[in-house]
């Protein structure tokens, strides 16, 4: 009869090993789905890029550098991918952002840049894709902080530490400095 008992409790040790670290496996799954979805989002923004540079050139002849740094950090942000260095490409990403908003900012200077349709509709698609960047970033952000629970509450942080399973491989996403400050309204009517 002991032995029944011990049998039933290692079974039931057993069951629960196996729900808990399915249950992890499946939350680290999550979190790089949603990373590749944040991908393919930020690959639409690439694509957009060289679009709207060779549309603003022929307007924009005073803004060679700014475009210069834009297409360099596309190209960089392009090649770095969030398998391995997810920090340094959330980084890339955040420059070629405030890139992209000294870019806007900029546009405001060319009446006629502003006024051509295909200019608008290239913004209007950018403005698209910016969105839907935010949204797969809220969901990668979703994604991390439940495998972060899971990897931190008991019992299923035992089994993360028997498996190393961590959730530092995956940042969350954050706004950058610039983006904390608080907008000044005085300095877009000067």
């Amino acid at each position: 009869m002991e032995n029944n008992v011990w049998v039933l409790v290692v079974l039931a040790v057993a069951a629960l090993f196996y729900v808990l670290y399915a249950r992890l496996i499946k939350t680290r799954n999550k979190v790089q789905e949603s990373m590749a979805d944040v991908d393919v989002q930020l690959k639409k923004r690439y694509d957009l890029i060289p679009n709207m540079l060779n549309m603003a050139a022929k307007f924009m002849e005073h803004e060679k550098t700014l475009m210069t740094e834009l297409a360099d950090l596309r190209t960089r942000a392009m090649q770095n991918t969030f398998v391995g260095a997810p920090k340094e490409k959330m980084e890339l990403e955040n420059l070629l952002n405030q890139k992209l908003q000294d870019f806007k900012i900029s546009l405001e200077n060319y009446p006629d840049l502003k006024s051509n349709q295909t200019m608008m509709t290239a913004m209007q698609s950018m403005n698209e894709v910016e969105e839907h960047i935010a949204a797969a970033r809220r969901f990668y952000n979703s994604n991390v902080n439940e495998l972060k629970n899971q990897v931190e509450i008991f019992p299923s942080s035992l089994v993360a530490s028997i498996l190393s399973i961590t959730y530092s491989d995956f940042p969350f996403f954050e706004a950058t400095e610039a983006e904390r400050k608080p907008i000044n309204s005085q300095d877009y009517f000067k």
